[in-house]
């Protein structure tokens, strides 16, 4: 109480004059260093022939430490002020340390987001993302600000409030437990290549099927191909599984896996009539001759009954047609030719005889690689009916309806 009363006991006046003085002094070098230093910083930057300083600016890293200057003349400008109380006196210098060191500790996070978009802006460093570290860093940048924050306002040792920090560890890791499991699961990621910023993931227990636009320590942002964005926690990538179609893009061939599926009643031998007629194919001139060789050799062994089909070999229109698929497939400018190519039968089923192509564009663009599958496919259901195939389908209401006939 007596501190109290002696404060009020001094001239009233005096203070509020040296106060105001001072806050304005403050101020006014809070005015100059930000549109003096920091506008003529910025105007030196936009001339500069670097990128790298633009991202010091839009971070606004220099408007930050523009606050060091009141702080400074508030700091050491207290003592001038005429029959200031010491405990205002302290006040005051304890304000304007705590501010100070939060300054320095905002500028620092500052500094660290404009050094991870100077990392991020080269093409080839982006696909080893440092922002979930760069986050780390920070946070821990601000865990100390707080504590030397509050070490000033307390005027308290710093390890003070360190040793009390120990039986607090328990409700600190329950604080920051994503923060550590996203820390592991960021190192791991990137120790691992296992995901960039532009990779096209598949996660579906998250609904995330689209490309990779953010890698945090957090979070993974995935724009999907809607347009939506699916945000998964970092942690769960390790946790669980996804699928990265980054391995596809890099190697210049896009997988076509799809089956034509035939109708079993129309699977019957060629005649010769037929035989004659697609050796005039240029797909199949090189097949039927081949083919014709080998056959007629085994037929013409002792004891082989011309007469009798299970006697003999004999081409089938459905191996003509696997036949002519290889061969226009191989033919395909849009086929990788270097890749996998193969046309085979599946199990039989209940809707057909499945023939199988299994192959690879040589253009991975989404649009251009259905592009290239629809027109292949168009093609091979088009040129069925000429090996006497047709494809199977479902009956639908108006085959059923025909079959019946007119009630």
């Amino acid at each position: 109480m007596s501190e109290l009363q002696a404060l009020f006991e001094r001239p009233v006046v005096a203070q509020i004059l040296g106060l105001g003085l001072l806050f304005s002094a403050a101020a006014l070098a809070y005015g100059i260093a930000r549109w003096v230093v920091v506008a003529g910083i910025r105007r030196l930057i936009a001339r500069s022939a670097v990128t790298w300083d633009d991202h010091l600016v839009d971070n606004k890293l220099f408007i930050r430490l523009a606050h060091i200057a009141p702080a400074l003349v508030i700091y050491y400008g207290v003592a001038l002020v005429p029959d200031l109380h010491d405990t205002m006196d302290t006040i005051l210098q304890r304000v304007a340390v705590s501010t100070m060191i939060l300054v320095v500790s905002l500028s620092l996070g500052a500094l660290l987001s404009a050094a991870n978009e100077i990392y991020s802006s080269d093409v080839e460093r982006r696909q080893r993302p440092i922002k979930g570290y760069v986050q780390v860093v920070k946070i821990v940048v601000y865990l100390v600000a707080t504590l030397l924050i509050a070490s000033a306002l307390l005027d308290r040792s710093p390890w003070i409030f360190l040793t009390g920090l120990g039986a607090m560890a328990a409700v600190l890791l329950l604080i920051f437990r994503d923060t550590i499991l996203g820390l592991v699961a960021s190192v791991q990621l990137t120790g691992n290549d296992m995901v960039h910023v532009g990779d096209w993931i598949e996660m579906p227990q998250y609904g995330a099927d689209g490309d990779v636009i953010d890698v945090a320590l957090h979070t993974v942002k995935v724009q999907n191909w809607d347009k939506t964005i699916t945000t998964i926690p970092t942690y769960k990538l390790i946790e669980g599984s996804f699928k990265n179609w980054r391995g596809m893009s890099r190697s210049g061939g896009r997988r076509i896996k799809r089956s034509v599926f035939i109708d079993v009643s129309s699977i019957r031998f060629l005649h010769e009539g037929e035989v004659e007629k697609f050796g005039r194919f240029e797909l199949l001139r090189d097949y039927v001759t081949r083919k014709g060789e080998e056959i007629a050799a085994h037929n013409a062994e002792p004891g082989r009954d011309v007469a009798i089909n299970a006697d003999i070999r004999r081409l089938t229109n459905v191996g003509t047609f696997r036949a002519y698929v290889l061969a226009y497939l191989r033919s395909h400018p849009k086929v990788h030719e270097r890749m996998t190519l193969l046309v085979r039968q599946l199990a039989l089923g209940s809707e057909g005889l499945p023939i199988e192509i299994y192959c690879f564009t040589n253009d991975t663009n989404w649009g251009r690689y259905e592009e290239i599958q629809a027109d292949i496919f168009d093609h091979l259901l088009a040129v069925l009916p000429d090996f006497g195939l047709r494809a199977f389908q479902s009956p639908s209401g108006a085959d059923l309806a025909r079959i019946a006939g007119p009630s």
